[in-house]
């Protein structure tokens, strides 16, 4: 019996390059069918538009149009093509689902009359979004706050007054008169599409928010946003909230009035600080100077700052003072009333000596 030949090397070579022929036109033959799979909506969508089932161009009008939470691809393909920024409702699905992008709740502007391609791009494009942007500074009473969203969002102050006497709903404490105070001071970017209800609930929660970062209790919210708006109506320079803060608190522990201007200000609707004798007498419940203990709630939006102090007030035994420079805020803390005059004394040369100064 004669033994098997074995093969040449020409023969594995040749079954060597064969094998690889294989490989490399099976691999050529993968990425072809991976590139057409990728790309099979921009084909579709470039035949489409060549037939006329789809918009071509780079779109006419700007039109704007709102993502909803919890809108879906159907949502967003009924409201392409009702807007008219595309053409076909089964081809803008058609091409979501073949995209599959990740739609963030807002109001984005976009061309009408475009493909459903470049439509989705727009609408994923966070460049697009509209926002309306505004800064809350501190101190301020809710009517001014309402100016300011009115102007930045084009709703009506009427809106957000109306709005704001809804107390229910908005989760503040039952003792709140209104929401004056629950407003934080902060900087917003909202959308255009959001109420003047929603617009609020957005500051309200803001406040909540600040609250629990401090480890304040609900049962206590009241009581220390109304005395934090008092020191931040009353604290002119960083260092003086603390300062402040304890002189009040010192006036609470002793049943002392509080004699805060600020809060007979707020409570006779006046713009300054300086109060006359007939606002002092007004039998309001803001009058710390008729009424020991604090006033019935807050009289400004209280910044982190004015919060911080309340909770954690400076050590000292003042029990008065008084800004004698109302430009710079230089502020003069006593502990006697006797201390206390003279430095009223040095507030009142000031005035003097700044006639035109309106606080």
């Amino acid at each position: 019996m004669s033994e098997p030949m074995l093969p040449s090397r020409r023969d594995i070579r040749a079954k060597r390059s064969n094998r690889n022929r294989i490989i490399i036109a099976t691999v050529t033959a993968f990425a072809l069918l991976g590139s057409a799979f990728l790309f099979r909506y921009e084909l579709r969508s470039a035949t489409e538009q060549l037939s006329g089932a789809e918009y071509s161009g780079d779109g006419s009008t700007i039109v704007k149009l709102t993502v909803k939470y919890g809108d879906v691809g159907t949502d967003i393909a009924r409201k392409l093509v009702s807007a008219d920024v595309t053409k076909n409702y089964d081809i803008t699905l058609r091409t979501i689902y073949a995209i599959n992008p990740t739609f963030f709740p807002g109001t984005y502007k976009l061309p009408s009359k475009i493909s459903s391609a470049k439509a989705i791009s727009y609408l994923t494009d966070p460049t697009n979004s509209i926002v309306n942007r505004v800064t809350i500074r501190e101190g301020l009473r809710n009517e001014k706050v309402f100016e300011l969203l009115s102007e930045v969002s084009g709703l009506p102050v009427s809106d957000f007054k109306s709005a704001s006497k809804k107390l229910s709903g908005f989760g503040i404490p039952s003792e709140a008169p209104s929401l004056e105070g629950y407003l934080f001071p902060a900087t917003y970017s909202f959308d255009p599409s959001l109420s003047a209800r929603d617009i609020l609930q957005v500051l309200v929660d803001r406040t909540k928010e600040q609250l629990k970062e401090d480890g304040v209790p609900k049962s206590k919210w009241h009581k220390l946003l109304t005395l934090a708006s008092v020191i931040q109506r009353e604290a002119r320079q960083t260092q003086d909230f603390y300062k402040v803060a304890r002189v009040f608190q010192n006036r609470l522990e002793i049943n002392m009035p509080l004699q805060s201007d600020a809060t007979v200000s707020y409570g006779v609707r006046g713009n300054t600080f300086q109060t006359s004798a007939a606002d002092r007498n007004d039998p309001n419940p803001y009058n710390t100077y008729l009424y020991p203990g604090l006033p019935v709630g807050p009289i400004s939006g209280a910044g982190a700052l004015a919060i911080d102090a309340a909770l954690n007030p400076a050590t000292g035994s003042w029990l008065y003072f008084v800004s004698v420079n109302l430009e710079n805020g230089e502020t003069v803390f006593s502990i006697t009333y006797a201390e206390h005059e003279r430095a009223v004394a040095q507030w009142r040369k000031w005035l003097k000596e700044n006639p035109s100064w309106n606080d």
